[in-house]
C-alpha cells in the first residue's frame, strides 16, 4: 500500500456485459484513431494474417504487405495444425505454439480451444516441464512479469509497467517446486504462462485480463546457477522475514493496482510456503493455491466418479496416500469435507478413514521419527509406526491408493497385486507429474490387477487393450477445475475463496462423467469437452456463491449460465475497420432564413 493509502482501483469493477459472445472483445478495447495499419501487422492482438479482407488491406494501408490470397480463420487454423503435426519432438511443438501466440493471438486461442485434447500435453504438462527446464536456452521474447526480491520497495512500480490496465486473474510462482521437477527458479515462468493460456482457451477469460508473474528470489539449484543460459538471479534463495515481507508487498501492490477482487492464483511454491501463504491470505485477498485446492478438487472428482464405477459411498472406503505434501493434504481435507456434506459424517470422524505416508513412514500419533506438522496432525491416527509402503498396504488394506509425492514407480507390481487381492475393483490414482514421476503407468495398474483397477493419473497415458476390453485411462488434470473455478470467481465477484468452492467444482465435474466414460475406465469427461465443462463448473460455483452470500456482482443474474456465457472471450476475428453509417441529408442542408 502506498504511504498515502491511494489505490488505483477500489471496490468492484464494472463487468462488460455483451448480448452475445460472438461480438468479440477487441471492439471494446481498440480506439480506431490511435491504431495505425502497421499496428495491425505488428500487434498479435490485432494481427489476422491472411484473413484481412481486400477492403481492410486497402483501407488500413497494408495492401501489398501480405500475399494476395485471403483465407478464412478456419483455413488458417487447419494450416497451423498441419504445420504443428510436422514436428515429432513435443518441445518443438511447444515452441511452435509459443511462436503462434506471439504472432496471432486469436488464431492461437482458436487452435488451442478447438484441439484441446491434442494440445493440452503440449502447452501444459508434461511438455511444459521440459520447456521450463530449457527455458533459458529457448528464451526468445518475454511473457509475463518478472519481479525480483531486489525490487522490494518498488513492486507497485514494476506492476505499473504491465501494459494492460484491467487485470482480473494473476497466476504467480516463485519457481521453488515446479511440477515434480523441483527448484527451477525464474525458469518456472512457463507454468503461469501455460496456466493462463488454458484459462483463456478453456474458460474464455480474456487474455488481456490475465497476468503471469514470476517472483524471483534466487534458486538453490546449483546446476542452474552454473548454467550459462540461466535467466534468473545468480544467487541462492533469499528466505525468512525478507522473503515474507516481499510477498506481503506483492499482494498489497496487486490490490492497489488492479483492485480488491483481483484473483491471485499461487502456483508451485514450496510446501513449507504454500500452506503458510494459503492460511495467511485466504481471508484477506481473493486467492487460492492450485497445487493444494485445485489438485484436491480434480482428485475428489475422480474419487466421486470411481464411486459410480464401483457403486459405493465415500464412507465405504479406506484411503491411503503416498505422500503428505500440498496435493495429498489438500485431497485428504476435501475428502473429509465431502463425506460430511454428502453423507452427514462429521469431519473429524470422516478423516479417520484417511491415512497418509510421508518420507518418514505412516503418519501416526506420537511417531518416534517425528516430522508431523500441524497440517498433518489431524491425519495422525492411533497405530504402530510403519515405514514401507508395501507393508502399510498389507496392513491397512486400503480400497483407494493415491500417489502424490513425485516418487516414480513406487506403486510396485507387488503393491498393485496386493490391492487387487483384497479389492474387487482397486482404485489407484497415480497423480504425480510429469509422466516420468508417475507412481505407475496405466498399463502396470491394469496388468497387475488383472484388468480390475479403477485408474486415473496426473499425466496422460495411452489407451491400453487387454483382458478382453479397451481401457482409456482418464487424466486428472487440474485444467478440469482451475479455469472454470476462476471464471466463476471472477464473474460473481467472490472476495475470498473457501474450500467449499472447490468441493462444488469437484461435484460439478463428477456429475459430467457419463456411463460411457466409466465403461472404458475413464473417470473424467473427454478433454475435448473442457470448454463446456468449465462453463458448467463456473455456473455451479456461481449458484453456490449467491446461495451462500459470497457473491458481490449485483444485481444477481436470473440465469447464471447465460450470464457467464456472455462474459466469454471470443477468439473469432472481428472486422478491423471502424463502423460506418450514413447521416440523413437534412444534416447537410443550409437552413433558409
Amino acid at each position: 500500500m502506498s504511504q498515502n493509502g491511494h489505490m488505483d482501483r477500489i471496490g468492484a469493477r464494472p463487468l462488460v456485459r455483451r448480448g452475445s459472445s460472438s461480438q468479440g472483445s477487441e471492439g471494446f478495447t481498440v480506439v480506431p484513431g490511435k491504431v495505425s495499419g502497421m499496428d495491425y501487422m505488428r500487434d498479435p492482438k490485432l494481427f489476422k494474417g491472411m484473413a484481412f479482407s481486400l477492403e481492410e488491406r486497402q483501407t488500413l494501408g497494408i495492401h501489398g504487405l501480405l500475399p494476395p490470397r485471403t483465407k478464412t480463420q478456419e483455413e488458417m487454423a487447419e494450416h497451423s495444425m498441419r504445420n504443428l503435426r510436422r514436428f515429432d519432438d513435443p518441445l518443438n511443438k511447444y515452441m511452435y505454439m509459443a511462436d503462434l501466440s506471439e504472432r496471432n493471438e486469436k488464431l492461437f486461442y482458436k487452435v488451442l480451444s478447438e484441439n484441446t485434447e491434442e494440445l493440452m500435453p503440449i502447452v501444459y504438462t508434461p511438455t511444459v516441464g521440459l520447456a521450463c527446464q530449457k527455458f533459458g536456452l529457448a528464451f526468445k521474447r518475454p511473457k509475463g512479469l518478472f519481479i525480483t526480491i531486489h525490487d522490494k520497495g518498488h513492486v507497485y512500480e514494476v506492476l505499473k509497467n504491465w501494459p494492460e490496465q484491467d487485470v482480473r486473474c494473476i497466476v504467480v510462482t516463485d519457481g521453488e517446486r515446479i511440477l515434480g521437477l523441483g527448484d527451477l527458479g525464474a525458469q518456472g515462468m512457463g507454468i503461469p504462462v501455460g496456466k493462463l493460456s488454458l484459462n483463456t482457451a478453456i474458460a474464455g477469460i480474456p487474455p488481456s485480463q490475465t497476468l503471469p508473474i514470476t517472483l524471483d528470489v534466487g534458486t538453490n539449484r546449483q546446476e542452474l546457477l552454473d548454467d550459462i543460459d540461466y535467466i534468473g538471479l545468480r544467487h541462492k534463495r533469499i528466505t525468512g522475514q525478507q522473503y515474507d515481507d516481499f510477498i506481503d508487498e506483492f499482494m498489497q501492490a496487486v490490490v492497489r493496482r488492479y483492485g480488491q477482487n483481483t484473483l491471485i492464483q499461487f502456483e508451485d511454491f514450496g510446501n513449507h510456503n504454500a500452506f503458510r501463504f494459503l492460511e495467511k491470505y485466504r481471508n484477506k485477498y481473493c486467492t487460492f493455491n492450485d497445487d493444494i485446492q485445485g489438485t484436491a478438487s480434480v482428485a475428489l472428482a475422480g474419487v466421486l466418479a470411481a464411486l459410480k464405477a464401483t457403486n459405493t459411498k465415500l464412507s465405504d472406503h479406506t484411503f491411503l496416500f503416498q505422500g503428505a505434501g500440498e496435493a495429498a493434504l489438500g485431497i485428504a481435507n476435501l475428502i473429509g469435507m465431502a463425506m460430511e456434506k454428502r453423507e452427514g459424517i462429521p469431519y473429524n470422524e470422516a478423516i479417520k478413514k484417511v491415512w497418509l505416508k510421508d518420507s518418514r513412514g505412516l503418519i501416526v500419533k506420537d511417531r518416534p521419527e517425528g516430522g508431523i506438522s500441524e497440517h498433518k496432525a489431524p491425519f495422525a491416527h492411533e497405530h504402530a509406526p510403519m515405514a514401507e509402503l508395501g507393508d502399510i498396504v498389507k496392513e491397512l488394506k486400503p480400497t483407494v491408493l493415491i500417489g502424490a509425492a513425485a516418487i516414480p514407480n513406487v506403486f510396485t507390481p507387488e503393491i498393485i497385486k496386493d490391492m487387487a487381492s483384497f479389492n474387487t475393483a482397486p482404485i489407484i490414482f497415480a497423480l504425480s507429474n510429469p509422466t516420468s514421476k508417475a507412481e505407475c503407468t496405466a498399463e502396470q495398474a491394469y496388468v497387475h490387477s488383472d484388468g480390475r483397477a479403477v485408474f486415473a493419473s496426473g499425466s496422460p497415458f495411452p489407451t491400453y487393450k487387454g483382458f478382453g476390453k479397451t481401457y482409456e485411462p482418464g487424466q486428472g488434470n487440474n485444467a478440469y477445475i482451475f479455469p472454470g473455478a476462476s471464471l466463476g470467481v471472477i464473474c460473481t465477484g467472490i472476495h475470498h475463496i473457501s474450500d467449499s468452492v472447490f468441493l462444488s467444482a469437484a461435484e460439478g465435474l463428477a456429475d459430467m462423467v457419463q456411463d460411457s466414460d466409466i465403461a472404458v475406465g475413464r473417470l473424467y469427461p473427454p478433454l475435448s469437452a473442457l470448454r463446456e465443462i468449465s462453463v458448467k463448473i463456473a455456473t455451479k460455483v456461481a449458484i453456490e456463491a449467491y446461495k451462500s452470500g459470497t457473491a458481490s456482482t449485483y444485481p444477481e443474474p436470473e440465469d447464471k449460465e447465460t450470464f457467464i456465457r456472455q462474459q466469454l472471450y471470443d477468439y473469432s476475428y472481428d472486422t478491423s475497420l471502424p463502423a460506418r453509417y450514413e447521416w440523413p441529408q437534412e444534416a447537410f442542408k443550409k437552413l433558409e432564413i
